[in-house]
């Protein structure tokens, strides 16, 4: 394994209900992080097409208004179906930076009627290839009107020359038995896309540092509410939101729990990062969460990680 990675975490917003615009925009990041020297650049959840903080879609117990499916129809079309023109430009740009990317987009089922919308992380290598993805697997709060349920066939995690990249989105680092899959999985870059500003955050993050001895990369967007587009018919929903709607926060964590870059407020930027990757084996001389710490002999954990179907057809 490599001893030494260069990474970025590119806390940037998105434009918002925009594909092309928003493509664009993490295809240029990508170009300037590649040019710093970045080998794996991580982008926040849902950057492609924007994490809908302040909306509800019209919707209330026993009610949904028209023009909340008016702006649900334009969120799903600002969606990203596997392929589509915003991946292969996200392939490319992986290809020409010679680096990993991790990018939270906003998927289209890949099956018809792609009428489902997932909560996903995408992971892409640096010879352009999509290596996996992740489908939230529990939307928090309003967001289970949002998106779907992913199964868990999409609990990735992938092998590089610097270690096992894997992780989970936002408040599902909050499910310890889905923490202890990743762990399960050897997972050393743990990748957090988040919609989270809050300080109680920053707690979570190092704890996960601690507890898997792996390096955390959490992003989250920096997002002002003048950056939505005025002519959605439910505007009027951020009406009492404030006006710096999402801080922040981004932040890299090392295996014991210490800011190798602190976090980062009120701002779009992108932190970078040399990590010292002896420091996971160094970490567990007193601590490995699947291994000397674990009691086999009292817990233990089943995943399935079969692909679930609502629909199956058999061959006659």
């Amino acid at each position: 394994m490599e001893e030494q990675l260069k990474v970025a975490v590119v806390q940037a917003a998105s434009v918002f209900a925009d594909k092309a615009a928003s493509t664009q925009k993490a295809v240029d990041l990508i170009g300037e992080a590649g040019s710093a020297g970045a080998k794996l650049i991580v982008f926040p959840e849902t950057f492609i097409s924007g994490y809908p903080r302040g909306f509800a879609f019209g919707s209330y117990v026993g009610e949904r208004r028209p023009e909340g499916r008016d702006d649900w129809s334009r969120y799903w079309r600002s969606a990203v179906r596997i392929p589509d023109e915003s991946i292969q430009a996200l392939t490319d740009a992986a290809s020409a930076a010679g680096a990993y990317i991790v990018i939270g987009v906003v998927e289209q089922d890949e099956t018809p009627p792609h009428a489902t919308l997932y909560n996903t992380t995408l992971y892409i290598g640096p010879n352009g290839a999509l290596l996996g993805k992740h489908r939230k697997i529990k939307p928090t709060g309003v967001e289970r009107l949002i998106y779907g349920e992913g199964d868990g066939s999409t609990l990735t995690a992938i092998e590089t020359p610097y270690g096992c990249m894997g992780g989970l989105i936002c408040w599902e680092n909050y499910m310890p038995l889905a923490r202890m899959a990743m762990y399960g999985k050897g997972v050393k870059l743990y990748i957090t896309p988040t919609a989270d500003a809050r300080d109680s955050w920053q707690a979570t993050i190092r704890h996960i540092a601690c507890e898997g001895r792996c390096f955390v990369l959490s992003c989250n967007q920096y997002f002002h509410k003048a950056m939505y587009p005025t002519d959605l018919a439910c505007y009027d929903e951020l009406a009492g939101t404030p006006d710096n709607i999402c801080r922040g926060g981004s932040a890299i964590v090392d295996p014991f729990g210490n800011y190798v870059a602190e976090p980062l407020y009120d701002q779009e930027g992108i932190l970078y990062a040399n990590l010292d990757l002896t420091l996971i084996e160094r970490g567990h001389l007193d601590f490995d969460v699947v291994g000397h710490y674990a009691r086999p002999d009292i817990f233990s954990l089943t995943i399935n990680e079969q692909p679930q179907q609502s629909v199956i057809r058999n061959a006659k």
